[in-house]
């Protein structure tokens, strides 16, 4: 498709512009006749089409020089895009208006390539490398057949370049590379020479910018070994865990790319210290807990020892907690915690008071993290119309996740896998042996573009002769956001008098999908079911099934749900967090 495009501009270094006291001098409008396929690249960078003031020069001489450069400028940016013969001339028969046409002849396509690497990693005897050597070429982003373009050229080049520095060779260069083009058959020959370097190997750290928090506190978060070949995602790993840790408001760290040290490249990590101290406050409100006001206390450099003190008070209207808990630091990819906890709840007509002392040690390793958790716990339960009771209990609980998503935040596809075991046993203050089994998978499915179909499933079992003395984290109800919509917040259990409390049986199952309008604003259907009973033969599948609107905020999709619990006969509106890990 050809069109003429009415533009003016002015080349510099031309007095184009009416001089004071001169005659007027012709306004000069350009077009170009150009194929759609350069048009685009032609109208953003030639310069006579890019301004409105151009003015036709008064001299000959002068007006040929602006036809010149037109056409050398034409030819140079068509060059970047593989035409190398291209047609270009300026019509200039119409007064006061040119016409810039282009004919950019055949593009050229790639012909041949060679790649060469020098340095150890081609080095003779280096068979644990052939198989990378022929992973470079096959990855090489310009094959032949494939248009030229000046921009894909030097992008093929960058990324062999970034693909081989990557890795162990942190010092690697292009020391040679040349396009070879044939105009007149439309061919580019490209060669490549890649120098690796020597290998590098990591060697001890060194940091700077510590003021106020232990010297060892950086090596503790390392998983960065001395002698290991260098890796760059390793280093970026290793950065971005520190910028996320609490004791550190910038985090930079890099090597040094100099051959001499490939041996045993010291690894700088260069750091500011945050402010240590943090007080909080917020608010907010939950169909599942009502109304609630929360203050926190942190502070990441206790006793000048690097260690995270957390503590706060949470008040919900039906629920209200006041915790305390200090973090060491890591050692490896472990990491021990330990705190106490006092809790009160009244939870459909169940109160529940609860003081518990714990430590825990968590681990992570990609998207796997595992925690074992120890507990001593005092639990008052207080069911309205049956008798309160109180016991005493040591319980030991280990947990596994597996968070495969791509957004932890707002996930849209992947799955989340978790699952539970722990219990306490009659030798250690419990009343009876017990053990508590508990599964939860949730499974996200893009649909459609931008749409989101989620299922998700979960259960559990615990394992005794009763329910008698089990501490009511160890037993299950449901019911609320998030669980069985349509029904209040675990509503679903065992009724004792007039209240609900735990079973020892869970099984919970929903189906939704979601489609946004706006990337910003969706709605979505579901259909929920499950039920927490004491014995299998109590066991009956409560469904809810609505619709609801979905709004992503900074913390997540956030959820309004219209819910219709089917053996309740009632609707229910349920507000909360979309997601839940």
């Amino acid at each position: 498709m050809r069109c003429l495009v009415r533009v003016a501009a002015v080349l510099g270094g031309l007095a184009l512009l009416p001089v004071p006291g001169a005659y007027a001098q012709q306004a000069l409008a350009v077009g170009l006749d150009a194929p759609d396929a350069v048009k685009p690249l032609l109208e953003r960078h030639v310069r006579l089409l890019r301004r409105a003031d151009l003015v036709v020069p008064e001299a000959d001489a002068d007006r040929a020089a602006m036809t010149r450069r037109t056409r050398r400028e034409v030819a140079e940016l068509l060059a970047t895009e593989g035409y190398f013969s291209p047609r270009v001339r300026i019509d200039r028969s119409a007064a006061g208006q040119w016409v810039i046409q282009v004919e950019p002849g055949p593009r050229t396509t790639i012909a041949a390539v060679n790649i060469e690497f020098e340095g150890e990693l081609a080095a003779p005897g280096a068979t644990a490398e052939l198989e990378r050597l022929q992973d470079l070429r096959s990855r090489w982003s310009l094959p032949v057949g494939d248009a030229f373009t000046q921009g894909a050229w030097d992008g093929a080049k960058q990324q062999l370049l970034d693909a081989v520095s990557a890795r162990r060779y942190a010092a690697a260069r292009i020391v040679r590379s040349r396009a070879e083009i044939d105009p007149e058959a439309a061919t580019a020959r490209l060669s490549v020479t890649l120098d690796s370097g020597p290998a590098f190997y990591l060697g001890a750290l060194e940091v700077e910018g510590l003021e106020h928090l232990p010297a060892d506190l950086v090596q503790r978060y390392s998983l960065l070994r001395p002698g290991t070949p260098y890796d760059r995602e390793a280093l970026l790993a290793f950065q971005t865990g520190l910028q996320n840790t609490p004791h550190f408001g910038s985090v930079i760290v890099d090597i040094e790319r100099d051959p001499a040290l490939a041996a045993a490249v010291p690894i700088r990590v260069q750091v500011t210290e945050a402010l240590p101290k943090y007080v909080g406050f917020g608010a907010g409100f939950s169909t599942n807990t009502g109304a609630r006001v929360e203050t926190t206390y942190r502070d990441s450099n206790l006793r000048g020892r690097g260690w995270e003190f957390a503590t706060g008070l949470r008040v919900e209207q039906r629920r209200q907690a006041l915790y305390a808990d200090v973090f060491l630091p890591p050692r490896g990819r472990h990491r021990d915690s330990f705190g106490a906890l006092v809790e009160r709840s009244d939870l459909e007509n169940l109160v529940v008071t609860s003081q518990a002392v714990g430590a825990t040690r968590s681990a992570t390793r990609g998207d796997i993290e595992t925690q074992l958790a120890l507990r001593l716990q005092h639990e008052n339960i207080a069911p309205a119309g049956a008798p309160q009771r109180s016991n005493n209990t040591l319980t030991a609980n280990w947990t596994w996740v597996k968070r495969a998503v791509d957004d932890l935040l707002d996930p849209t596809r992947g799955y989340v896998f978790e699952y539970q075991v722990g219990g306490g046993t009659a030798i250690a203050l419990a009343e009876q042996d017990f053990v508590r089994l508990y599964s939860r998978f949730v499974r996200y499915q893009p649909v459609r573009g931008s749409d989101v179909f989620i299922l998700r499933a979960e259960a559990g079992m615990t394992v005794a002769d009763s329910r008698e003395g089990i501490p009511q984290d160890f037993l299950f109800r449901t019911g609320g956001a998030q669980t069985v919509r349509g029904y209040d917040y675990q509503s679903l259990g065992v009724r004792e008098g007039s209240a609900t409390v735990g079973g020892r049986f869970l099984a919970a199952a929903s189906a939704e999908y979601v489609h946004w309008f706006k990337p910003q604003w969706g709605g979505a259907v579901f259909v929920d079911a499950g039920d927490a009973a004491d014995t299998r033969d109590d066991f009956d599948l409560r469904v809810g099934y609505g619709v609801g609107a979905r709004w992503r905020s900074p913390a997540g999709p956030l959820a309004i749900d219209l819910a219709w619990g089917h053996q309740a006969r009632s609707l229910r509106l349920h507000f909360g967090v979309a997601i839940a890990f």
